[in-house]
């Protein structure tokens, strides 16, 4: 066991360092080691040439009149200022007009991203002086096409106008554990990414939340996996450039081609590398939301509280920390953790189980019930204000050093588990 004595975790842009006491024995929970890339311009330009399951980006381009590129919100550190401009250069030099191309920002029901801050999620001015860059709103009806329901589970399938009627359809996405979906990216940039209200509301609703195998690093049997699969199918011709990136937020791997396969493609390349295999549980876990930009809010901080689950000992302590630099989310979050302190987890619980449709973002609250039921749950953090702590419904620390020295005398075990990088990698408790 190495003598840790200090570990950085990762906190808003940069790192928060965490003091152990003398008896802590600490293991540290990091992604296996990704060797860099030497030329990462090079390695997606060879992706669109050689992609999986599709021809080259310049020959699928050939004979279209408009393109629709759909991108991740600010949520997601995707690498777009490495790949948007050499895609769009291809499309326009195969004969697409500039002006039939669109860059369409996959909120979901997140806020959308305007300004500076839209400049800072495309990375490169050239892609904002020379196409269109548009935010997707799910709450608009109007935006979107209407294609019935799923076959398997009645979901409505509400996908946004620019995307379906684009003659080239690309999603554009980092893989990654994803804490319901299994894995993040590809099929999951179009729905939820791209989606009207009633299909989200229904991937969130409780007899998708519930289901134990909706789970992270799962895709069999997964309800919203296989939904979302059904939906793509639907839909028709779609294809998928699919990042991977190292703790660093470079890029060390990328795919392109159909969205299905080529995404599959990326999930195999990182499964091994993020679901870390540890041989024990442990009564004292320390993580993070990952740093800027998922540890904006409290609302995605809830990730990093459930990714550990596996390895957290029933009765012990998960501390978190987590910025929360735009304090708690959406008012429809704030109002459904207000419910919870108000009600209580199994009361609140109670009140999901018969929807349909999902309240916006009650969702993330119902995850974070998944935590509590294991354990204490103490969050770290320098945002949110005195009625914004109180609804987190845990306990916020003022101290994270303490905190961990106070969990390891309490359980009487100096053992902790520190995941430096939160829900990016996923601990798996799997017995010598």
């Amino acid at each position: 066991m190495e003598p840790y004595k200090t570990v950085d975790i990762a906190f808003g842009r940069g790192h928060l360092t965490v003091g152990l006491p003398e008896r802590a024995e600490a293991t540290v929970i990091r992604k296996a080691t990704l060797p860099k890339l030497a030329d990462q311009t090079g390695a997606i330009h060879a992706a669109f040439d050689n992609p999986i399951d599709a021809p080259p980006l310049a020959t699928l381009a050939q004979g279209r009149k408009s393109a629709c590129i759909l991108i991740c919100d600010i949520t997601r550190p995707v690498p777009n200022r490495l790949f948007l401009r050499p895609m769009i250069e291809t499309m326009m030099a195969a004969g697409i007009p500039k002006d039939g191309i669109t860059v369409l920002i996959a909120t979901g029901l997140h806020r959308p991203n305007e300004g500076v801050e839209m400049a800072e999620l495309v990375g490169d001015p050239w892609v904002l002086d020379n196409v269109r860059v548009e935010n997707h709103f799910a709450m608009r009806d109007e935006d979107h096409v209407d294609l019935g329901m799923t076959a398997t589970r009645e979901t409505p399938v509400r996908i946004d106008r620019r995307f379906v009627e684009a003659d080239l359809r690309i999603a554009t996405g980092l893989v990654e554990p994803h804490f319901m979906a299994g894995w993040s990216g590809g099929r999951k940039v179009v729905a939820p990414g791209v989606a009207g209200h009633e299909t989200i509301r229904t991937f969130h609703s409780a007899r998708f939340m519930e289901d134990p195998l909706a789970v992270q690093c799962n895709l069999v049997g997964n309800p919203l996996h296989e939904e979302q699969l059904e939906i793509v199918r639907t839909l028709g011709e779609i294809y998928a450039l699919n990042t991977v990136i190292d703790e660093d937020r470079d890029l060390v791997h990328v795919t392109f081609g159909e969205i299905i396969a080529s995404h599959l493609a990326a999930v195999e390349f990182i499964q091994d590398v993020t679901r870390i295999k540890v041989p024990r549980r442990f009564k004292t876990v320390v993580t993070s939301s990952a740093g800027y930009p998922l540890d904006k809010t409290y609302y995605q901080t809830v990730k990093g509280m459930v990714t550990p689950l596996d390895i957290l000992e029933p009765g012990g302590t998960l501390i978190i920390a987590s910025a929360c630099s735009e304090g708690m989310g959406s008012k429809e979050f704030r109002d459904a953790q207000t419910r919870l302190v108000e009600l209580g987890p199994d009361r609140f619980l109670a009140t999901l189980t018969a929807k349909t449709l999902a309240e916006v973002d009650e969702w993330q609250t119902e995850m974070q019930l998944k935590p509590m039921r294991i354990g204490r749950v103490m969050l770290y953090t320098s945002g949110l204000d005195a009625e914004e702590r109180r609804i987190t419904a845990v306990e916020v620390i003022g101290d994270l050093d303490a905190a961990v020295a106070e969990s390891i005398q309490r359980h009487d075990d100096p053992h902790v588990a520190i995941i430096p990088e939160g829900p990016y990698v996923v601990p798996v408790h799997e017995a010598a």
